[in-house]
């Protein structure tokens, strides 16, 4: 843990019902600032992404992206469907601070840990719930999964190139998003409670995710007739914005280009055609632009242009793949990678919490732990 620094929710207990991503990552997040995070999983096989198994990469047994959502939490096996189970996991909810569940809606309703019931026997209690589409409309009983919901959403039509098909993320940004508004919205709760006494709930979901991370592209949108926006032929990164912004190949790689005068772009490449545009024309004429810039930008290496355009001080970078990421002195900086080790003693990389604290990232050893290793310690206590 991190040394010689009082994580400011130490001494806060939450209990973690969710599984997969979005519930998990919002209840990492809250362990890594100090809080107590106690996982309640099914005897049978726990957390369904302890099987969920990505790049055949494993740690104790579990997936390995399991250790990676779920290190430093507790693990109590509860079966939800027991009443001698069920009526012990309330009396730990009596005890918490914080809970929070991705079930599909009415499902916690139905086993006996609603909202509503656990703020009866908890008024203190901050309800965290994670949905796919929100509470109500046709959407809400659909299985709300990353890349469902970015198709859903219109995101995947915002990414690659005019000819491209849907180009989703490599990765479940809303996910982690979702996650984000969960701790938000939980901190935010806690913080009034701290006044009035009450806690709250807190109902976040990754459609509204979806439109909230894309709201720069989507109020250009609602603002212009609802028409769908155009992706660049060339390099296209925001199909709102004007030439050259975008991603161009050079000779030995790629160059990010970003907001630039075209007068500053036709001088510094070299190319005169680019100043037969006026600045108004980077809107309507941009793929005729793109493709010079591009033409350009393609006679010579990522350097060359990096010292000429840096120089000038153009905000643009190289496009970097993870072994190089890795290997720059920008990754080396930030001290991002941490060791975790699971029961046994098996090691793997990951990340720390991004956020410090005093001038210190929080960090944590512990990897995901064993399903049910605590459940004598929370449940026959009922602490």
């Amino acid at each position: 843990m991190t040394p010689n620094v009082t994580l400011p929710l130490t001494g806060l207990r939450v209990l973690d019902f969710s599984q997969f991503l979005a519930g998990p990552v919002a209840a990492l997040r809250l362990s890594d600032l100090g809080a107590e995070v106690i996982k309640i999983e099914r005897p049978d096989g726990g957390d369904l992404c302890r099987s969920m198994v990505v790049n055949d990469q494993r740690l104790e047994g579990d997936s390995l992206v399991f250790h990676t959502f779920n290190r430093g939490k507790k693990s109590v096996a509860a079966d939800l469907k027991n009443v001698e189970d069920l009526e012990a996991v309330v009396a730990l909810v009596k005890s918490a601070d914080v809970l929070i569940h991705n079930f599909r809606p009415g499902v916690m309703e139905r086993i006996g840990l609603g909202y509503e019931a656990m703020t009866e026997i908890n008024p203190r209690l901050v309800y965290g719930a994670v949905s796919g589409y929100g509470t109500t409309g046709p959407w809400a009983g659909k299985p709300g999964q990353d890349l469902l919901v970015q198709s859903l959403s219109g995101i995947a039509w915002l990414n690659g190139d005019a000819a491209n098909g849907p180009t989703p993320t490599g990765f479940a940004m809303l996910d982690v998003a979702t996650a984000g508004n969960l701790v938000q919205g939980i901190l935010a709760c806690l913080l009034r409670r701290g006044t009035t006494g009450e806690g709250g709930l807190v109902e976040v979901n990754l459609l509204s995710a979806a439109i909230d991370m894309t709201f720069e592209q989507f109020t250009c949108f609602l603002n212009d007739d609802l028409r769908q926006p155009k992706r660049h032929t060339i390099g296209n990164a925001n199909p709102y914005q004007p030439a050259p912004y975008g991603v161009y190949q050079t000779s030995d790689g790629y160059l990010a280009f970003a907001m630039t005068p075209l007068t500053k772009v036709a001088e510094l490449l070299g190319e005169d055609k680019i100043a037969t545009y006026t600045q108004d024309q980077a809107f309507t004429h941009l793929d005729e632009i793109k493709q010079i810039v591009a033409q350009v930008i393609a006679t010579q290496t990522t350097q060359h242009w990096i010292d000429i355009l840096e120089a000038a001080g153009v905000w643009c970078a190289p496009v970097l793949d993870w072994p190089t990421f890795v290997q720059s002195d920008g990754f080396k900086a930030l001290d991002q990678m941490q060791n975790i080790a699971s029961a046994s003693g098996e090691t793997a990389i990951t990340t720390k919490c991004p956020i410090r604290i005093d001038g210190h990232l929080p960090t944590s050893s512990k990897g995901a732990p064993l399903l049910g290793a605590d459940t004598a310690d929370y449940l026959t206590k009922a602490c």
